[in-house]
């Protein structure tokens, strides 16, 4: 039995813990740069925001409804979503943590399972401050569907029994399931199948033969019959890749390289706390393709490893020998990143006759891994990122937040 524990409105919410002027007023977080809406409160529905809508388009509801807005702080946004998975650890003795705010928890012989979820649930939003709902199934796709049902009523539904799906079922549209969107749901209604309940009860073999294994497993779920199990361990990359658009066009090439610096640093970070090694690297500069006006160039190269490495200044050194003649003089560039190839565990790696599997600096990279989780990221770093100074490549991030969790500096003031 799965229970599905989802955040309500999550990067919102976390605005909200810290910031209580925020609670019951409309409320989005914007993208990268203040580009467009990437979460809304309940509020900013009601007024007709939509997902991925462009900030410039919003300013007249600041004016008119009190719209208020904020950068997206996924520094914050991690930490409470670290905070209510460790509730949820110590609550289940499984748990797949499946996006930042959503997480599948074991329910099996779990007795009064709708009274446990409701005190898990109250727990999560006491201690964390996050509103939540859990819904509750034999299967991840019907766990999934619960969970959407109780975001309308009492925050918790148990699709445990085959009387609570044969009454909700029926009334749930088929564009809503998960696994099946927009792309397959015309395709469906076609065919006459508008419900999950629908789908649930369509020949098998149509399903398959039409739409191919993966709708034909949604539909199995559907029935009961789970074809997901819950992963614990997430499975190891096959790539890791950090990018950035840039508030502005950046024309200096020694901005657009200490970017691509910054970007190898936190890659390489990231590989490390997986226990991976990488036998590959790509780079990448990209123009600013919404002015085509503007003259054009998509530069990238990439390489083969001689030997698989996890080395941030191996990396770095590669990164420098990458971008020997790549830019162009007169283009302002917008977006970059690095990405990490061919990821494997070390001890999978085979070495040749003639050189080592692996190499770099274990020590040293372990030394500074450990400085910058006791002490914060950025506290040691490596001179190419210039990891001290205020980038020009910089994001753009006008309504950004305080890291209230992650920084004691930030930390918010009582005052008698």
């Amino acid at each position: 039995m799965f229970g599905l524990v989802d955040g309500n409105n999550f990067y919102a919410s976390c605005e909200r813990v810290f910031q209580p002027a925020l609670r019951g007023v409309p409320l989005v977080v914007l993208s990268n740069n203040d580009g467009c809406a990437i979460a809304r409160s309940a509020e900013a529905k009601a007024l007709g925001i939509k997902m991925g809508q462009p900030a410039h388009e919003l300013k007249h509801l600041v004016r008119r409804h009190g719209l208020q807005m904020r950068s997206a702080n996924f520094g914050l946004y991690g930490d409470m979503s670290a905070r209510v998975v460790s509730i949820l650890r110590e609550a289940a003795p499984r748990v797949e943590v499946y996006s930042i705010d959503e997480s599948f928890i074991d329910l099996t012989g779990v007795p009064h399972r709708e009274a446990f979820a409701q005190e898990l649930r109250t727990r999560v939003h006491s201690w964390t401050g996050i509103p939540n709902c859990i819904g509750i199934g034999p299967t991840k796709t019907l766990a999934k569907l619960a969970n959407k049902a109780a975001k309308t009523g009492t925050g918790v539904v148990d699709l445990g029994d085959r009387a609570a799906r044969d009454a909700l079922l029926p009334e749930f549209p088929v564009e809503d399931l998960w696994g099946v969107g927009r792309r397959l749901a015309p395709k469906l209604v076609a065919m006459g199948v508008r419900t999950a309940a629908d789908l649930r009860d369509a020949p098998a073999d149509d399903i398959l033969a039409k739409f191919g294994i993966t709708l034909a497993r949604t539909q199995r779920e559907l029935q009961g019959h789970p074809c997901m199990s819950l992963e614990e361990v997430e499975p190891d990359r096959q790539q890791i890749m950090v990018s950035r658009s840039f508030a502005d066009r950046v024309q200096d090439h020694d901005a657009v390289a200490q970017a691509l610096a910054t970007f190898a640093v936190r890659a390489c970070e990231k590989l490390r706390a997986r226990g991976l090694v990488a036998s590959g690297l790509w780079i990448f500069a990209h123009s600013d393709t919404f002015r085509p006006e503007l003259p054009q160039h998509n530069a990238t190269r990439s390489v083969v490893l001689p030997a698989a490495t996890s080395d941030t200044m191996l990396v770095l050194g590669t990164v420098r020998q990458l971008l020997r003649g790549l830019l162009k003089n007169g283009i302002g560039y917008k977006k970059a990143g690095v990405a990490l190839l061919d990821l494997a565990k070390p001890h999978d790696m085979q070495a040749d006759l003639f050189t080592p599997a692996i190499t770099g600096n274990d020590a040293l990279m372990a030394t500074l891994d450990q400085i910058n989780r006791k002490f914060g990221r950025g506290i040691a770093g490596l001179g190419a990122s210039g990891w001290k100074d205020k980038p020009g490549w910089g994001m753009r991030q006008h309504m950004l937040s305080p890291s209230y969790t992650t920084s004691l500096s930030a930390l918010p003031r009582a005052s008698c």
